[in-house]
Parts: structure tokens; sequence; C-alpha cells
């Protein structure tokens, strides 16, 4: 048994076709087949049940994959070690990021990373939380940017900022010109939130339970952009985190910003990595330049925020 087998077992069970299998492993099929029927032998098990149409892993052999991803995934861990030795601000960090946070947050520390670690290659990912955290577990990301709670034991989560939300409404509603809101002044109003998946979803629903408001139905984005749009055609309304409504983020035409009064509604964001990383060390001085952010870009004042100004 050698690493190499192991990877072309990981591979055909994320795959689940010896073809498909073999192109991610830049081997030709029949190298692949032919290694993991070896395996099969070495072990005296079934590892693949073989059908015309598609590849199947036995129980033991799910099992058995599993356990090889984890055995890969700490060999990484120990070429992570090596290279940080020779050189700790030099090699490659995957750092996953959900959507509604990466496209306005990255903008404002990605140039500080090169500034500080010009020798670090940064690959940035941007899936929604749940598949960060996938990745994370499988050894394919380094680190991930996620909005907190994890409820994930194997993870170390450095929390990094709080960044509140302001309400974004047409010019025309009743709310856009309000002296600072109270969540009490959203009772009985019906918000535009995302589709299912995106955790500002769920941080929007908990703002909706402790105001008495609801979401509107019949309607949800998959996207902030689209939710901003909404608003100026007047759709709805619906809550903006702070740093989305920050330059370089152009003002829209027909949206109020108008931002709530002493403890605004927020989400708190964190880096997260595997408790177990050989680049912890490196990761919390990483953490490090997010936690710089400028507080300017974390303050509601909707005046210097797109989509105009609000008399609050």
């Amino acid at each position: 048994m050698n690493l190499r087998d192991l990877r072309y077992l990981v591979a055909l069970a994320e795959h689940r076709h010896f073809g498909r299998a073999a192109e991610a492993c830049f081997v030709s099929q029949p190298t692949l087949s032919t290694q993991v029927k070896k395996l099969e032998e070495e072990l005296g098990v079934a590892l693949v049940e073989r059908t015309p149409r598609k590849v199947l892993l036995t129980e033991v052999g799910r099992e058995i994959a599993e356990r090889a991803r984890e055995v890969l995934n700490e060999v990484e861990q120990i070429r992570a070690i090596a290279r940080r030795t020779r050189d700790p601000e030099s090699g490659t960090v995957r750092l996953g990021i959900f959507p509604t946070l990466g496209p306005y947050l990255l903008p404002h520390v990605v140039p500080e990373v090169r500034a500080r670690f010009p020798k670090l290659e940064l690959l940035l990912v941007e899936e929604k939380t749940e598949t960060v955290l996938r990745l994370l577990r499988e050894g394919k990301l380094d680190a991930g940017v996620l909005a907190l709670p994890i409820h994930e034991d194997s993870l170390h989560a450095e929390f990094l900022f709080e960044e509140p939300f302001l309400l974004a409404v047409p010019e025309s509603h009743p709310l856009a010109h309000r002296h600072g809101l109270k969540l009490g002044d959203l009772t009985d109003q019906s918000l535009l939130l995302l589709e299912d998946g995106h955790c500002l979803r769920d941080q929007a629903l908990e703002v909706c339970h402790l105001a008495g408001a609801s979401e509107k139905a019949g309607f949800r984005a998959t996207s902030l952009e689209t939710l901003r749009q909404m608003v100026a055609a007047n759709v709805g309304i619906t809550l903006l985190p702070t740093l989305a409504v920050k330059p370089p983020i152009a003002p829209t035409d027909n949206v109020r910003l108008v931002e709530f009064r002493s403890h605004p509604p927020s989400r708190r964001i964190a880096m997260v990595w595997r408790k177990s990383s050989a680049m912890a060390g490196f990761l919390k001085r990483l953490a490090d330049i997010f936690k710089a952010l400028p507080q300017e870009l974390l303050q509601t004042h909707p005046a210097a925020a797109a989509g105009g100004p609000s008399s609050a």
C-alpha cells in the first residue's frame, strides 16, 4: 500500500467514475483501475462495485476511502511543516470565504496581505458556509473566513470583527427618513431575503424573529446585488451588511440606507482552521491582517455608504 494508491481510491470516491478519477490524478484510466484492483487484492476486500454506468464504493470501500483522505491530509500537514520551517511566509494558503462577504472584504485586505507576505500565494475559494466547512474538514482548504457561531469541535475560530447591518429601503418608503431605527420599527414589515444556504439568510431571519418581521413571500435572491436591485425597483426592503455598501461599491439609485440606533443587528466574522493544522501559527498572523481592517469600514454612517445618505 502506498500514498499513490490511496489518492486513486479517494479520487474514485469523489468522482464515482474511473475516467474522471484518472483525469483528476493525471494518469490513464487503465493505470488507475489496475492500481485500485491491486489495492483490493492487498487488503483482501472489495472496495468498488463496478456497474455499466457508474462506480459505487462498497461499505468498507467508503470507510477506507475516508480514512485514506485523513492519511493524505496528515501527509500534507507534514509537508506544510517542512515548508513553513524553511520559509514561514512563503508557500500557498487556500482560503475559503462566503459570497456575501468575499467581494466586499477582500479588496480591503488582499493588498495588505500581498504587502506583508509578498512571497505568499493566496488561493481564494468563494463558497457557501457549509461547503467551506466541508472543504476544511477534507483538508482541501487551509482556512476559512466565516460568520460565527461555528459548531465544529475540530476547528479553531479566531474572531476578526463585528459587522453591523443597515436597512435598505426605497426612497419612498415610510422608514426612509427615520432618525435611526429600533428593531421594533420592523414589526409587521416583510423583508427580502437570500435563498437557502446563505448564512446571511439565517442572520436576517434571526433579526426578523427578534423584531416581529417576516420574509416577503414568493421571492428569494441568489446574491446581495439582486437584493439591492429589488429594493431599487420598489419590490421591498432588506438588510445589507455594512461592508457591502462601502466604497468601492457604487451608490444605487432609489436605495436609502437607514442605520439602527445604539446596538444595531450585526454578524460576527472569524477566521477558522483545523486545530491540528501545521499552519496554525502563520494563520494567526494572517488573521491579524484581517483584524486590522480600518474601523471606518465597519461604521454604519449611511452618508458614506453606497445607496445615499439617511437623515439619521
